[in-house]
């Protein structure tokens, strides 16, 4: 008996020995006062890659491709003062630092840097404040990173790296002005109110063939929705055509698209219905996009897109200034814009075409119903031994076959953003929706949705965002009988039964009511994706869905105006 007790002391004597502490597994991080005198406030990230190519810092940050890195945050840090992460660290896809097995890797740091806001309602936030990077925390102008190091890492043994930041990420370069594209920025008088610090608004402004030759013509506009991007509307290049994949091409097709190049050609080519494009740029210290409305946390940003943004764009480019000549479009987090605008705004645009929207009804917020579960990241048990976890994202296209493979669930996923960010600083997607939808917390950072470490539901943020509108599909509930009759064919939502996020779920609540709402949306439509049609799945490609659009407006237009003149 007591060899036995002996040798089990012996075994978890070792097993104990042979586990990775945060004392054992070290990195010892400082910046170069060479490229920063003042302190910073912000989160320091750490990434460890098998290969150098592109720099660590560029490999990490995406949901599904990862490479391991981990974050912490750092408060009134001075140049030469060390800032550590060790196994104690939070990281991402791997926990901690001793789940990284025994190997050569490259290593780099990065310091998201963060700037002070005081805000018109009393609060004083750390934030990272976008350079016109649309919050991009691996290359946003100004932060600072180190060089690759190549080091090897064993987990059983122990070790200290020391990694320097010594350089600074250059500013963007902002893609010059052609005859076809056109770029305006200005700062937000109501935004830098509420934030105390200056606030810039901007459009990405794409001409139609001839515009200049036609001064007294002026233009139905659409207006496309989506993350910030330098970029033209809608893809448009005068580059000649790329070459894709055999993969490339299916993925393509299967998803309805034109190439860039096909696009292009179309918009510049005869026959084509002429409109002005534009995209709006509105990032914001909490994600690339405000989602173009007013919230608690993010500020007047619908104000300021509806008073100071569209009036500035329509002043300045021959804008026909009606409602049957505005319309909407745009995908994932610009197809929840592009519907919200219509039904908060119905007045104001003649129609808008949605395509695989963010959640527009919450008892469907991918997965989750937050209004009646109870935890985000695990099902209610349908057997007393099986608890299945909730996925936040399931694989799309393999070998060009969609496949449905479930790949992130709901915590890992949660883990993901807390190591970006605390605080609900991450800029990324589960808490954007937290700060455009929900309350302001007693920090004067965004309240959580639900507990980012167990997934607890906070019923009372949920019952806030219903209440105030968020939720589109009760918002329309609730005053169909004002705002119905006004929307009577401008509706025209499309999604892919098989989208990676689960989007089509709440895209089935909204048919559901418009299909006993009284009075009826007449001419109101909703179309998916069938068989297995994927996030980013379009009912035509986007020309034809233009040329639908045109014949939309002309029908709408009022009596006596003539619109052929920009259909040359």
């Amino acid at each position: 008996m007591l060899r036995s007790r002996l040798a089990l002391f012996l075994l978890l004597l070792a097993v104990a020995c042979s586990r990775p502490g945060p004392s054992r597994t070290r990195f010892e991080i400082t910046f170069d006062e060479s490229v920063r005198r003042e302190p910073i406030t912000g989160r320091v990230l750490l990434m460890i890659s098998r290969d150098s190519t592109p720099e660590p810092r560029l490999q990490a940050g995406a949901w599904e491709r990862s490479v391991p890195f981990f974050g912490t945050d750092a408060e009134n840090w001075r140049a030469g003062d060390r800032i550590v992460i060790d196994g104690s660290t939070i990281g991402y896809p791997v926990e901690a630092l001793g789940e990284i097995p025994a190997g050569d890797y490259h290593v780099q740091a990065l310091a998201n840097i963060y700037t002070e806001f005081r805000r018109s309602d009393g609060h004083v936030l750390w934030l990272h404040e976008d350079q016109w990077e649309g919050q991009h925390f691996n290359r946003s102008p100004g932060n600072l990173i180190s060089e690759v190091h190549k080091v090897h890492l064993d987990p059983r043994s122990s070790y200290r790296v020391r990694l320097t930041l010594s350089r600074a990420l250059p500013p963007v370069e902002i893609p010059a002005d052609d005859q076809w594209v056109k770029r305006i920025k200005f700062q937000s008088d109501l935004l830098t109110k509420f934030w105390g610090r200056p606030i810039y608004l901007g459009a990405v402004v794409l001409l139609p063939k001839d515009y200049d030759r036609h001064p007294n013509i002026r233009y139905p506009v659409v207006y496309q929705q989506g993350h910030f991007s330098l970029g033209a509307p809608f893809g448009f290049t005068t580059d000649s055509a790329t070459p894709e994949t055999d993969e490339q091409r299916r993925v393509r097709l299967g998803h309805n698209r034109e190439t860039r190049y096909e696009f292009s050609r179309k918009w510049m080519g005869p026959g084509f219905p002429r409109f002005i494009a534009v995209t709006f740029q509105h990032p914001t210290p909490y994600y690339d996009d405000s989602y173009a409305v007013n919230s608690a946390n993010n500020g007047p940003y619908g104000d300021a897109i509806m008073t100071e943004l569209i009036p500035r764009v329509e002043r300045e480019f021959r804008i026909i200034r009606q409602p049957h000549a505005r319309v909407l479009t745009g995908g994932s987090t610009g197809g929840w814009e592009a519907l919200a605008l219509q039904i908060y705004h119905p007045d104001f645009f003649g129609g808008t075409w949605p395509m695989y929207p963010d959640p527009i009804e919450f008892s469907r917020y991918g997965t989750v119903n937050i209004y009646s579960d109870t935890n985000a990241f695990v099902a209610e048990p349908h057997h007393e031994w099986i608890v299945p976890e909730r996925f936040w994202m399931r694989d799309h296209w393999m070998h060009g076959e969609w496949i449905g493979q479930p790949t992130i669930t709901m915590r890992a996923m949660s883990r993901f953003e807390e190591v970006l960010g605390s605080r609900n600083r991450s800029a990324e997607q589960l808490e954007v929706w937290e700060a455009v939808y929900g309350p302001v917390g007693k920090d004067g950072y965004p309240r959580p949705l639900w507990d980012k470490r167990t997934g607890t539901i906070d019923r009372e943020v949920a019952s806030y965002m219903r209440e105030n509108g968020y939720d589109l599909v009760e918002y329309l509930r609730r005053n169909w009988p004002a705002i119905g009759p006004k929307l009577a064919g401008k509706l025209h939502v499309s999604v892919g039964e098989s989208d990676e996020f689960w989007l089509n779920l709440a895209v089935y609540k909204l048919e559901e009511f418009l299909a006993t709402a009284k009075p009826p949306c007449g001419g109101c439509t909703i179309e998916y994706g069938r068989p297995m049609k994927s996030h980013g799945w379009q009912p035509k490609p986007t020309t034809a869905l233009l040329r639908d659009m045109a014949d939309q407006i002309g029908k709408h237009a009022p009596a006596g105006e003539n619109t052929r003149a920009w259909r040359y």
